[in-house]
């Protein structure tokens, strides 16, 4: 079964004065197979700008997308961001890699299973992702949120996360522990002043830390949703937010001698 983003992505592509060309269409799609992909040359001037700029900690498609809005640069200078990823994966190994990927947001890597399955037993009588209103996932209604949480060195310190996935509007929750109690108090404390309509349902993953979810539920007249299993992809928009958090509140530190000045800042 065809998804409806593939066939609007097509239309969008193929499309002249409204209307989708068919012809057209097939034009494009056998100039871009004989076109295929482009390979950065390890000696051009355009790699040496996307070393600078990922040392600056821009990601590949910040990159990829900043180049394109300079009209006066010809083609050759054009790059997307999965051949920079590639160009990376492919570099030998040395200082040059190790540095690169060092400077990545998530460093690309792949998610490991690992091969135990997690004990989320204690999650008792809760709401799976498939049964959140159809507005979340549309993204056009303020109030759904999406949470997580950062450990410190040694997972003995942490800072819960919080993204509105409308406006983006990030919060973070300092924590003396991870354990369930805790959360459900800093995600409270965090969460109660915003009136009821900007905090509708909130979305989280199997951590055991959520275990205190009804509670958490009645004091804030919030519905609460998991992930599925090993799932926490689908709650992307605060895995992606981590990983800009992580910039400025690397893995190895603990998180308790932060700044609160400081961690607001990160927020905003």
């Amino acid at each position: 079964m065809t998804r409806p983003s593939t066939i609007y992505r097509e239309l969008k592509r193929n499309s002249i004065n409204d209307v989708y060309q068919a012809q057209y269409a097939s034009d494009n799609t056998f100039a871009r197979r004989r076109r295929g992909h482009r390979k950065l040359k390890i000696d051009s001037i355009l790699w040496k700008f996307i070393v600078e700029a990922i040392r600056c900690l821009w990601s590949p498609q910040q990159i990829a997308k900043r180049l394109k809005r300079f009209p006066d640069l010809d083609q050759t200078m054009n790059v997307s961001h999965t051949t920079i990823y590639s160009t990376i994966r492919a570099l030998p190994k040395g200082e040059l890699k190790k540095d690169l990927l060092s400077c990545l947001r998530h460093e690309n890597k792949k998610r490991k299973a690992n091969g135990e399955p997690k004990k989320d037993s204690i999650l008792q009588d809760i709401k799976t992702i498939h049964e959140r209103p159809t507005e979340v996932q549309e993204r056009k209604i303020p109030g759904h949120w999406e949470a997580d949480l950062i450990k410190g060195k040694d997972n003995k310190s942490s800072i819960a996360t919080l993204i509105e996935r409308n406006t983006r509007l990030c919060i973070l929750a300092t924590l003396p522990d991870a354990k369930a109690e805790s959360v459900r108090k800093a995600l409270t404390e965090a969460l109660k002043y915003l009136p009821a309509e900007l905090r509708k349902t909130l979305t989280y993953d199997r951590g055991r830390e959520m275990s205190e979810h009804k509670i958490l539920e009645e004091d804030l007249g919030i519905d609460v949703y998991f992930c599925d299993p090993h799932s926490p992809w689908q709650k992307g928009t605060c895995e992606n937010m981590n990983g800009l958090i992580r910039q400025y509140l690397p893995k190895g530190i603990d998180l308790n001698q932060a700044d609160q000045h400081y961690i607001m800042n990160v927020a905003i």
